[in-house]
């Protein structure tokens, strides 16, 4: 049913008699994060299979309502909104290497001429060649295009519901500019988009400094909704304004120390010691020191991984790192993209012989050594700075090992654990805290990569050819939607903000007095009619009142209106606000009106 406004709007009530929707009482049994529990419950969305869900009725007008402040947002910006297929051809992809890189985690196919193809994890290469095949010259420039689209990706471990799928909807957009200046201003002009985007979309959510991984560039920032199932860690600190994703997070090094006076590096018999925890509590008890004890943070702990490569081929890396630390799988695996990083296992530490499990040290790591792993270190780990780690012999650890001395990495790389408390990368005082989050919206300044790959060139106003630069901004469409009931649920159910709702109001005919039904229908048409979208649950009466409420505040429509016994006896319809649970009897004849003002705030 729809019904018309005398200024030309319609607004519709969705009648819960033949609304395609399920709701359950239990949850499914595969749901980890509230989201996904309430999403199900509430019929929103169905599994189909593996991180690929079905929008629902009620789910799909979620959806667009998130698509449509995106849309309200990037137009005012000036972007234009275009569609590319969501089957793409590989050449493009074999342009910029990406149809190597992204090794297991596209879908490929082949026709029936056995042409390959890709379903689109992402769609760089597509923009470029669309402003490649129809611009030509600066004064048509800049320009922002973006799309709003189905995309796949074939996710190791889908989980989450709709926060991780192989199938989702993200808003890709991308801005071309001649200079880097406008490559500048492009940014700040999403980044602008991006706060009021985010104000409206009804979540908490903080901006990180963040790394651009595969798509590469330099300039990068995440939007990141606050949230303790959130899959991304960030750190904030308590003195100064720096925030960045873990991944991002820059040590700082301490200065390098002198070592004229250290004493040689000397092995010694270190027997069932092959963890930290061991070797600290046997220094302190054979070898103790005379200012202080020995701490774990005064041994360097070698961690052997193998790197699996886009092309399938494997190198084994040596990583460094003071022993009180962990090597961080995430953050590692951030510095290294598209590089997969999987444990050294048994099997392959054979293949290394001259290593010596547990007690492995920098003597037999590095590219010139006789291992030819190559070795990597944690800043900390600086010249001058002396450690306790393992002498590559069964029982034996080095002690007074000195960096810049007696070993030299092959390099740096930033893959250890950080933790509160850790000194703040950009300030003199400050230190991190950490938190969750989960990853909304990226941007970052990806240059010319993608442009040189293809060739995007255009004439100056010298009427030189230069090479266009470019900015990737992208949102998690159907992701936004989970992270919104993430934020926004009680032990009830879902509560939506007002401009993300299915509808504005759920209507609530309850009892077996079809005059309550009767004044409930004119109560739906008057407020169609005014512009205010229904849902009005018209079940009849072997549907019992307790089913309703639940469905009611399960389903989480801002504001509940209930036609029941309160218009029997006083002639009065209940509204709840969903959100604050408070309660107020109106007056039937008010009713409209005071709904009305409600939804237009």
């Amino acid at each position: 049913m729809s019904e018309t406004t005398g200024t030309g709007r319609s607004a519709r009530v969705l009648r819960m008699s033949n609304l395609f929707v399920r709701t359950l009482r239990d949850d499914p049994a595969d749901a980890e994060v509230p989201s996904h529990r309430l999403l199900v419950r509430a019929g929103y969305v169905r599994r189909a299979a593996p991180g690929i869900y079905t929008w629902l009725p009620l789910g799909l007008r979620v959806l667009r309502n998130v698509e449509g402040i995106i849309r309200d947002e990037m137009d005012a910006i000036g972007a234009q909104e275009l569609q590319f297929p969501a089957l793409l051809p590989r050449e493009p992809y074999e342009a910029t290497n990406r149809w190597t890189e992204y090794g297991d985690g596209i879908f490929r196919l082949k026709d029936r001429k056995e042409a390959d193809y890709l379903l689109g994890p992402t769609h760089e290469e597509m923009f470029t060649l669309a402003v490649k095949d129809m611009y030509s010259s600066y004064k048509d420039l800049p320009v922002w295009l973006y799309q709003i689209q189905n995309k796949y990706r074939d996710e190791a471990r889908p989980r989450a519901g709709i926060l991780r799928g192989r199938e989702f909807v993200m808003k890709d957009s991308y801005s071309f500019d001649t200079t880097d200046e406008g490559l500048d201003a492009s940014y700040a002009a999403h980044r602008d988009a991006y706060i009021k985007t985010f104000d409206r979309l009804g979540f908490e959510y903080v901006i990180v400094k963040a790394t651009s991984g595969a798509m590469g560039g330099s300039r990068s920032e995440e939007f990141l909704a606050k949230a303790d199932v959130g899959e991304d860690t960030y750190v904030r600190c308590t003195d100064c304004d720096y925030a960045a994703n873990v991944e991002a997070v820059a040590v700082r090094p301490p200065a390098k120390q002198a070592y004229d006076d250290a004493p040689a590096a000397h092995a010694e018999q270190t027997p069932d010691t092959p963890t930290i925890e061991t070797l600290v509590a046997h220094l302190n008890e054979a070898f103790p020191r005379d200012d202080r004890p020995w701490a774990a943070g005064d041994t360097l702990k070698n961690v052997l991984v193998v790197l699996k490569h886009p092309d399938g081929t494997r190198e084994p890396l040596a990583i460094g790192v003071p022993g009180d630390r962990e090597v961080d799988q995430k953050r590692l695996e951030g510095q290294l993209e598209p590089i997969e990083v999987e444990p050294m296992d048994e099997a392959e530490l054979r293949k290394h012989p001259a290593l010596v499990k547990g007690y492995i040290g920098p003597a037999v790591l590095g590219e010139e050594s006789q291992s030819k792993i190559k070795y990597l270190v944690d800043p900390r780990v600086v010249e001058g700075t002396r450690w306790v780690t393992g002498a590559n012999v069964d029982g034996q650890h080095v002690i007074d090992l000195v960096a810049g001395r007696d070993f030299t990495p092959d390099g740096t790389i930033e893959a250890a654990e950080v933790r509160d408390g850790d000194a703040c990368p950009n300030c003199e005082s400050g230190t991190l805290q950490a938190a969750r989050g989960i990853e909304m919206g990226h941007i970052f300044q990806l240059g010319r990569k993608y442009a040189e790959a293809l060739d995007l060139k255009v004439l100056d106003e010298n009427g030189k050819l230069v090479t266009v630069t470019m900015g990737s901004y992208g949102i998690g469409v159907s992701r936004a939607v989970a992270a919104i009931a993430e934020g926004n649920n009680d032990e009830l159910g879902l509560v939506w903000p007002r401009e993300i709702a299915p509808a504005d109001v759920h209507l609530v005919a309850t009892g077996k007095d079809p005059d309550v039904y009767a004044a409930a229908e004119r109560i739906a048409a008057d407020l169609a009619r005014a512009g205010v979208e229904v849902l009005f649950d018209d079940r009849p009466t072997k549907v019992s009142p307790g089913v309703k409420f639940k469905d009611a505040e399960l389903i989480g429509v801002p504001t509940i209106a209930v036609v029941g016994r309160g218009l029997a006896e006083a002639g009065t319809v209940e509204v709840k606000d969903r959100r604050t649970g408070e309660r107020q009897d109106v007056p039937l004849g008010d009713i409209v009106r005071h709904l009305t003002e409600i939804v237009r705030g």
